[in-house]
């Protein structure tokens, strides 16, 4: 008898809910539903959320403090559901992401993170790499405190370093607007970012994987050991927590771009739970956007 294929919950792309909104979803957990809003046409729908549909809570967040000291982790795993995170640590500069805690901060999280959850169970994202002129007139990128993030990720186990270079928006623009000037690198320069990327990683037994840069890839040298990337892996979620869940490439994100996650259900709303992050790159629903529409 072959064992049921569950869900993978992705908690979630569309704002940071371990940092802002995890009371909202332990009550969504405890009645068996999720209510979730289609952003294309609006339409709510219903996900169920039992141990018996649902095998991994993946969790995205960029401030995973409230989730540890609410103890909600272990709060979910008593009652049957795996776990994966992936947390997005950049740099400290406060221009870029004014929301978010200071980088020790958030370095002493990835650490309890993986002790308290086995550091398998957790994903360094660095993402997105970004380029940008100051009002000064220099161009800068977010790069600067890489390497420090990258010898705090290898002390704690983390094998996996997923990143992407910045995609312009015009809500990105006029966001910007007056502030700071994002730019695109060239393919070469793009290339040699990568490349060095990987020379720090190499020695601390860290992969580079990329998300959504198909063509980016495509350019580097054959030896290079930079792969494709997924944020959601079925295959990876199965070897650390057992059981089955599809494999299936996930239909709704970036296919032709070079997205390889795994299908999963998304929760969470962008027009419901703005991310008060504040991120200037953010091509979500950032609560700064929402105050300039009021």
């Amino acid at each position: 008898m072959q064992r049921t294929i569950k869900q993978i919950l992705s908690v979630s792309r569309r704002t940071d809910i371990p940092a802002f909104y995890m009371d909202w979803f332990m009550d969504q957990v405890a009645r068996g539903a999720i209510d979730v809003v289609n952003p294309f046409n609006q339409q709510v729908g219903q996900v169920a959320v039992t141990p018996e549909r649902v095998h991994t809570m993946v969790f995205w967040s960029k401030n995973f403090g409230p989730y540890l000291t609410g103890r909600y982790g272990e709060q979910l795993q008593a009652m049957g559901y795996h776990l994966f995170f992936n947390f997005t640590i950049n740099s400290r500069s406060p221009i870029l992401e004014p929301g978010v805690p200071a980088l020790d901060e958030r370095l002493g999280q990835l650490r309890q993170l993986c002790r308290r959850f086995g550091s398998a169970s957790v994903q360094w994202r660095f993402d997105p790499i970004c380029h940008f002129i100051t009002p000064a007139g220099a161009i800068e990128t977010n790069l600067d405190d890489f390497e420090a993030i990258a010898a705090a990720a290898g002390e704690c186990g983390i094998t996996t370093c997923t990143t992407s270079f910045m995609d312009r928006y015009r809500k990105i623009e006029r966001r910007t607007r007056d502030r700071i000037v994002f730019v695109e690198p060239s393919p070469t320069e793009q290339e040699k970012v990568l490349l060095n990327m990987e020379q720090v990683l190499a020695p601390l037994g860290i992969g580079l994987d990329l998300c959504c840069e198909k063509k980016v890839l495509a350019r580097l040298p054959v030896k290079s050991t930079i792969n494709a990337g997924a944020c959601i892996s079925g295959r990876r979620i199965m070897a650390v927590h057992g059981g089955r869940v599809s494999q299936r490439q996930d239909s709704g994100q970036r296919k032709t771009s070079g997205c390889g996650c795994t299908v999963s259900v998304d929760v969470g709303s962008y027009s419901l739970h703005p991310c008060h992050h504040n991120c200037l790159f953010c091509y979500a629903n950032p609560a700064c956007d929402r105050r300039r529409h009021q």
